[in-house]
């Protein structure tokens, strides 16, 4: 892996910007140097080697998108490697390095499928392969609730029960990090201490838990918060429901969909004013036609409609109202956090990169620009769109 310049493929370069979001701080100006794919350090100096230039440019790490079922007409549950490694090359070239591809309620016989098919995409990529890497699976469901099923299949909703994850796990090889469920469903608390001490993530969602529900799932080793607002029961002030739980949880993570319209912007705002950015994870929940034009299309095995930015839940009757998911990308969320002047840019970055990643437990692999990690990139212009992708040291283009 290397990159292409002016007909030579160099396996050491460095990038010159006027910004780095490092670990440790934001660097002003500078180099940072690639080797053989892998990050080799920042430094003021100018390196002995080529040196690619983005002026004006901040150079964040790759973007980790959390929650995200599908991109570019493939969906993750469409059991086959082939359409999530097309997804995930659409996914590079659109800012995002490192995805979570994210089941829906199904059968728990195609739930498994769909972790299978995943599992085998990720096996069999090569070493020139440029598209995003797949730092496991999320399940988004089926342990919900009717009352907030939004656009998941109701007819699938079960209780909870790690016999049925242990199947799931094994079939997708052990690449399930995360799993959500709604807090007061029989056997929650049980089935949320059983994947803590495995080390997988739980994430209350599509939930109409009380508060004392959903901090009881907190104290069980519940650790996020599925697109906070969206499907659960909100905030009031005799009964602060989920969204309260996740305001007032400082070490949990709350997800946010970050389009500007599952969310308005003064929402998200006081979201990130109580929890904090650093564990505010922005994620796109984006569906199948993200990436493509306004149409009919299927997710999750339900007929869907994608018209002005938004993808909608097509009714028996053709009528549309119950909205599906975004069809943002992560790149576009991380722009929108930032023209809102929600955040700062690096805030911004940080949110969509290190602490998404740490949300899932999988800022061990990626996240954060550190020496010997795979080189994945995404730089940012001035105005904060999107000028260049690296995945593992190669341009994605």
């Amino acid at each position: 892996m290397g990159l292409l310049l002016r007909g030579v493929l160099l396996s050491t370069f460095a990038i010159s910007a006027a910004k780095f979001v490092l670990p440790g701080a934001t660097m002003q100006g500078g180099y940072l140097t690639i080797e053989d794919g892998k990050f080799a350090g920042w430094t003021a100096e100018k390196p002995a080697c080529e040196v690619v230039e983005y002026p004006g440019a901040i150079v964040g790490p790759g973007l980790v998108d959390t929650h995200i079922h599908g991109f570019h007409n493939h969906a993750t549950t469409d059991c086959n490697p082939a359409a999530i490694d097309d997804a995930s090359v659409a996914l590079a070239k659109s800012g995002t390095t490192t995805w979570l591809p994210t089941t829906f309620t199904e059968s728990v016989e195609d739930i498994g499928r769909a972790c299978a098919a995943i599992a085998q995409a990720d096996e069999g990529r090569s070493e020139d392969y440029v598209g995003a890497h797949i730092g496991g699976i999320f399940l988004e469901g089926p342990f919900f609730t009717t009352a907030h099923v939004g656009a998941q299949n109701p007819k699938f909703l079960i209780d909870p029960t790690v016999e049925v994850f242990d199947g799931w796990q094994e079939q997708a090889g052990g690449r399930i990090v995360k799993s959500a469920l709604a807090a007061e469903k029989d056997g929650a608390l049980e089935y949320i201490a059983a994947l803590d001490a495995r080390g997988v993530v739980t994430a209350i969602g599509h939930s109409d838990a009380t508060y004392d529900e959903a901090i009881a799932a907190v104290n069980a080793g519940a650790s996020c918060f599925v697109h906070t607002y969206n499907g659960q029961r909100g905030l009031h002030h005799r009964d602060p429901g989920v969204t309260g739980c996740a305001m007032t949880t400082p070490e949990t993570y709350a997800e946010i969909i970050c389009d500007g319209k599952h969310v308005v912007p003064a929402a998200i705002k006081a979201l990130v004013d109580a929890k904090g950015w650093q564990h505010t994870v922005l994620i796109t929940d984006c569906l199948i036609c993200g990436g493509m034009p306004e149409g009919e299309y299927v997710s999750g095995g339900m007929p869907v409609v994608m018209t002005g930015g938004l993808c909608y839940v097509k009714a028996e009757d053709g009528s549309t109202g119950t909205i599906a998911g975004s069809v943002l990308t992560l790149a576009k969320g991380v722009k929108n956090m930032v023209d809102w002047q929600i955040v700062t840019a690096e805030q911004a970055i940080r949110m969509a990169t290190e602490v998404a990643a740490r949300s899932a437990k999988i800022d061990h692999v990626c996240g954060s620009i550190k020496p010997g990690r795979a080189a994945d990139l995404t730089i940012f212009n001035a105005d904060m769109t999107l000028a260049a992708t690296y995945v593992s040291g190669t341009l994605a283009e």
